[in-house]
């Protein structure tokens, strides 16, 4: 996937997480609510994670396109 199309994809998620959380208007987050907003954290994590490393293979004179979206359990586990 190219930085492009990723930048774009962190767009629309981080677009729907603001709206997730305007619609709530202040009270409290469903069920539901919050394990999508967690969704939309986790999947925003991983992006960001890949196009933090398509950056690093190109300056370092690697093929961006060998980068790959890594497991949850591995972005998740990063310390910010």
């Amino acid at each position: 996937m190219p930085d492009d199309e990723i930048l774009a994809a962190i767009t629309e998620l981080e677009a729907e997480e603001h709206r997730l959380e305007r619609s709530a208007g202040g009270a409290a987050l469903t069920d539901a609510e919050r394990a999508r907003l967690n969704e939309l954290n986790v999947r925003l994590d991983q992006c960001w994670d890949l196009l933090r490393q398509r950056r690093a293979r190109r300056h370092a004179g690697l093929d961006p396109s060998e980068a790959e979206v890594r497991d949850p359990s591995v972005v998740e586990g990063y310390r910010q």
